[in-house]
């Protein structure tokens, strides 16, 4: 019984799209292990804790998220088939695995560095906030953003114990890709959202301008990544996999029209998977070959 409610908890929490942050973080670790030399002792360990930290910070998240959301969900047609509002979850069992995931996540901290630690909870405190967004501003997908931007910063500090601003171009860079496809999705509730009251940008400027608003937040990212590139020094092989992620983005705002919304999961889910999977082996390639 408690294996198939744990496995129906990771169906809700969408456990396989923990490629959508992961790479970026890891990337933000092998970019502070070139910084150091790649001398850091028991390297393997803090890569360990900082995937562990990432699922855990990831799954309370979402299942808090889950929790907040439960009564909007069963109202709106697209959502009310998720896990709680249809009656597969008790509100009393994605608690106890909301502490159990935030619970992982502090322990991770603990077992990278101490900066790690004392930070947790502000992470936690970032992620569980976004929850409450979209009921008060329309720049919801840009909190969004920031809690899965603030991954390759937490990882540079994982490894070296502290904070270097160039990595908060990354960290830009990440929450304007995630605002921006966060919108794209937004734009299959805009009728609901206005009927309800909720706060997005489709609702605030009508579902075109929102598409050029992603569009916007897209090339922004781009404009971070050579940006960190050349604060960094890195290599051609960053470069060619920033003009991939360039090209993968192109695509996907071209699978989504303001009068045809049918592609949005293809863009949503496979688009920004590859987009994530791909910047991070063309960017390790670069770090582990161009010292």
């Amino acid at each position: 019984m408690f294996l198939k409610r744990l496995r129906l908890a990771l169906d809700m929490i969408k456990f396989e799209h923990s490629v959508f942050a992961l790479p970026f973080a890891l990337t933000g670790a092998l970019l502070a292990f070139r910084e150091s030399g790649f001398s850091v002792p028991g390297a393997w360990w803090k890569l360990l804790w900082i995937v562990v930290a990432m699922v855990g910070a990831r799954s309370a998240a979402m299942a808090f998220n889950r929790l907040v959301d439960a009564e909007i969900d069963g109202r709106n047609p697209r959502t009310k088939i998720r896990h709680i509002p249809a009656g597969l979850l008790s509100r009393g069992f994605c608690r106890a695995f909301t502490v159990a995931a935030s619970l992982l996540f502090l322990f991770a901290a603990w077992e990278l560095n101490t900066l790690c630690f004392r930070l947790a909870p502000l992470a936690l405190a970032v992620v569980f906030v976004y929850s409450f967004t979209k009921r008060f501003t329309h720049l919801s997908h840009l909190v969004l953003g920031f809690a899965l931007g603030i991954a390759p910063a937490a990882a540079w500090i994982a490894v070296r114990g502290s904070l270097d601003p160039r990595i908060l171009l990354l960290t830009a860079a990440v929450m304007l890709w995630t605002a921006g496809f966060d919108i794209i999705y937004s734009c299959q509730d805009y009728d609901f959202d206005t009927e309800t009251g909720l706060f997005s940008i489709p609702r605030a400027v009508g579902i075109p301008a929102a598409l050029w608003i992603a569009k916007a937040l897209h090339v922004l990212m781009i404009v971070c990544l050579l940006l960190l590139i050349r604060q960094l020094h890195l290599g051609a092989v960053s470069i060619v996999g920033v003009a991939v992620i360039a090209a993968l983005l192109t695509w996907e705002h071209g699978l989504v029209k303001p009068d045809d919304l049918s592609r949005v999961n293809a863009a949503f889910f496979t688009m920004n998977g590859w987009v994530s999977v791909l910047f991070f082996v063309f960017w390790a390639a670069d770090v582990l070959t161009h010292r």
